[in-house]
């Protein structure tokens, strides 16, 4: 670690963290995908681009997590049974409401949220600028969405 001057040790709960929402951003993506795909009704062609622009953002950010995690020098997992292991998030079915599945994006970025916060008190005890920066960037962008979708929710 010296190129960073950073402490390995006190990394290592941060890169937990991180692997944890790596593992939540791999399932919300392909969650938004299954959404995206199985919309239907009067809201499809709202919500069918609202959710391939969000599941481009998600696939974005799983890129600069794991690339996060490589550039402290630790390994992202990358094997889709970790994160069905890791994850906080659940799957969901595809055939539901639209409402359902705003609801249920809702609930995601809400647990998405959380695990922000507690991965940034980490990276704030370690002194993980980088981090703290990269996931501060992600929660209000998150928070942003979660808006939208809730403002639509209450049409």
């Amino acid at each position: 670690m010296d190129y960073l001057n950073m402490n390995k040790e006190a990394l290592t709960p941060v890169v937990k963290q991180l692997n944890i929402l790596l593992s939540d951003y791999n399932l919300y993506y392909q969650k938004l995908r299954n959404f995206h795909w199985n919309i239907k009704g009067h809201s499809f062609f709202d919500l069918h681009n609202k959710f391939e622009e969000m599941y481009n953002d998600a696939k974005l950010k799983v890129d600069e997590i794991a690339e996060r995690i490589l550039t402290l020098n630790f390994n992202p997992i990358s094997r889709f049974s970790d994160y069905l292991s890791t994850s906080s998030l659940e799957e969901s079915e595809s055939l539901i409401s639209d409402e359902k599945m705003v609801q249920v994006l809702l609930k995601d970025h809400s647990i998405l949220l959380v695990q922000m916060k507690k991965t940034m008190d980490l990276a704030a005890k370690a002194e993980d600028e980088g981090t703290i920066d990269l996931v501060g960037a992600y929660m209000r962008e998150l928070e942003k969405d979660s808006w939208m979708l809730n403002a639509w929710l209450n049409k």
